[in-house]
């Protein structure tokens, strides 16, 4: 009998980009980014890609005791594989976004492969109330803002999770960004298998169409071959049908409130479970099954939860 094929679903429920203004169901306490993330892995996701959020206001922090109520209270309930951001915000330094994963050594963390703009103000034309002064000043702000990861950058964040057993998410908003990560494959600075996040539709990386993420796959295969491990985040309206493309050509996938707030035209999605569910029932139509935690650990090459400090 044929084996047949495993994706992994990686969940980001709460994250940077968006503010709590733009949906009421964006987690933002530790407690709702704890049931959020737990609810998430119960639909089926493997990874959950976790930020922080200052509970008072919703903006992002990578202050590791904010961290540390939500991480502790997601352990004890699954098994999931926890993914910490060192991404954070692009208005942080980058001493700060990589605070969390530093102290709490996770098997796995974001890693934005190179410097970008990063371009959010086009989202104050669809959001005209926000309840806080941080949310307009943001996305008023990205319009001169680039988020920077320089190879220096890059390079001291693999140190550290190396020394650490911390494996990397590399997330390539633009082609420019695989071939980055190629070099640090050649350096000897990063090892197979690569999990590559194949980022589509944030102004200033690659835009969101069907063709842009064929050119992304036809590079990714010529630079790494079968050294890596594919996956796909279509921010805003571009999740689920990129997120579909993608997973019939053999990738895997990603969902959540921090890459889209959307469940369908027009209609919030209630939670990031919601979305969870309704790759997964993609997924399975596609007769591709959903790989567990510990297979995602095996497929990445993961240290296990065991060895994380928290």
């Amino acid at each position: 009998m044929a084996t047949r094929t495993k994706a992994i679903i990686t969940c980001a429920p709460t994250g940077a980009i968006h503010t709590p203004s733009m949906s009421p169901h964006l987690p933002v306490t530790a407690d709702e980014i704890a049931t959020a993330a737990i609810d998430a892995a119960k639909a089926g996701a493997a990874i959950l890609h976790l930020h922080a959020r200052d509970p008072v206001d919703g903006r992002p922090s990578q202050d590791p005791e904010l961290f540390r109520p939500f991480l502790s209270k997601i352990k004890a309930a699954t098994d999931a594989v926890i993914n910490i951001t060192t991404g954070g915000s692009p208005h942080m330094t980058v001493e700060e976004r990589m605070r969390p994963a530093t102290v709490f050594k996770p098997e796995l963390a974001s890693l934005n492969m190179g410097s970008m703009n990063f371009g959010l103000f086009p989202m104050l034309d669809r959001y005209k109330e926000l309840k806080h002064e941080w949310e307009r000043e943001n996305l008023e702000n990205s319009r001169n803002l680039v988020f920077k990861n320089t190879f220096t950058d890059i390079e001291n964040i693999l140190r550290i999770g190396d020394a650490n057993g911390t494996r990397f998410e590399f997330e390539c908003y633009d082609i420019s960004h695989l071939n980055n990560l190629a070099h640090f494959l050649e350096r000897g600075l990063v090892k197979a298998p690569l999990f590559v996040q194949s980022v589509f539709g944030i102004l200033g990386g690659i835009g969101g169409h069907p063709e842009d993420l064929m050119h992304m796959r036809r590079t990714a295969d010529r630079l790494f071959g079968d050294r890596y491990r594919w996956s796909i985040l279509g921010a805003g309206r571009n999740q689920m049908t990129l997120a579909t493309i993608g997973a019939a050509m053999g990738a895997n996938v990603r969902v959540g409130l921090e890459d889209s707030l959307w469940i369908a035209p027009g209609r919030l999605a209630a939670s990031s479970a919601e979305q969870v569910l309704r790759i997964r029932a993609v997924l399975e139509a596609l007769n591709i099954d959903v790989a567990t935690p510990q297979e995602a650990r095996e497929i990445l090459n993961l240290k296990g939860a065991a060895k994380v400090a928290f």
